[in-house]
């Protein structure tokens, strides 16, 4: 991947291939969303934007012909959540930006895409009355309500998981080829602060109180505080320089144990928002 990454930089021409053949292949167009990041983080907004317009070409034929907008939303997000990491070098207020983007792609696919969701509604209610019958019955008309709320959520949610694993890249990928270590520090340091995270929590249990959709404000509201929580992980491995098999391990259990192990990150980052674990730990000193 660095020798892609390389590649891209070597002038606006290649970079613009690059996203554009990535974008217009499916299950790739992450890479040219992430081709496009890079060249905003180490050129500028006004060039990464004149790269992305010809990935934005293939989003929208996908979008358009194929009725598949995760390319176009992706890469949307990307752009906008990059630009803010650029201005403010803080992953915090690119984790809120993009959190509220999750917010404003979940209102636009009903309306960008109605024929879409309805397939997905369809489907999602066919499946409760066939293996769920007494479920579907019982909820009665609430099915339709509950299910289209989870597939707007999902969707909205799946958009901004990738498009923040596509803007880690991109840093990444800057760091990798013009400041090594770079970004390995940032990830090992990222934290939110106490007003933020007390902000999320209580966004996740208000949700309901206040009519919105809560499994939208708990993929939006919880995705700060999840990845701050892998960088606190992260960070605690790298300080007391523990084997890379301990994240290993850590993220097959990930896999296996969530969502529980995932509520426990979520809880970690909240208390380590006050407490600040990190800057407690002493690296291990030589052995006397």
């Amino acid at each position: 991947m660095k020798a892609l990454a390389q590649f891209a930089m070597r002038g606006p021409l290649q970079a613009s291939v690059i996203a554009a053949v990535s974008t217009a292949v499916p299950l790739l167009s992450w890479v040219g969303a992430a081709v496009v990041g890079l060249v905003m983080l180490r050129l500028g907004v006004s060039q990464g934007l004149a790269v992305g317009l010809w990935a934005l070409l293939p989003a929208l034929g996908w979008s358009w012909f194929g009725n598949d907008p995760t390319a176009l939303f992706v890469l949307l997000q990307v752009i906008v959540m990059v630009a803010v990491l650029r201005a403010t070098a803080s992953w915090e207020k690119t984790l809120l930006t993009g959190s509220g983007l999750a917010i404003v792609a979940s209102m636009l696919l009903p309306v960008l895409y109605p024929q879409l969701i309805n397939q997905l509604v369809d489907t999602g209610i066919s499946f409760y009355q066939r293996y769920n019958p007494d479920v579907a019955k019982q909820l009665g008309d609430q099915l339709d309500v509950l299910i289209r709320q989870v597939m707007n959520a999902s969707m909205a949610g799946t958009f901004l998981l990738i498009a923040v694993l596509v803007t880690l890249l991109a840093r990444s990928w800057q760091a990798g080829l013009y400041n090594p270590g770079g970004f390995r520090a940032e990830f090992h340091a990222l934290r939110l602060s106490w007003p933020v995270a007390v902000l999320c929590v209580v966004a996740m249990f208000m949700a309901p109180l206040l009519g919105l959709n809560p499994v939208l404000v708990s993929w939006a509201a919880g995705f700060p505080l999840l990845f701050a929580g892998l960088g606190l992980i992260h960070g605690i491995v790298g300080k007391r320089k523990m084997s890379v098999q301990w994240l290993f391990l850590f993220y097959i259990a990930l896999v296996l144990l969530s969502p529980s192990l995932m509520l426990l990150l979520l809880l970690l980052a909240f208390v380590d928002s006050w407490l600040d674990f990190r800057g407690k730990i002493k690296p291990p000193g030589p052995v006397e």
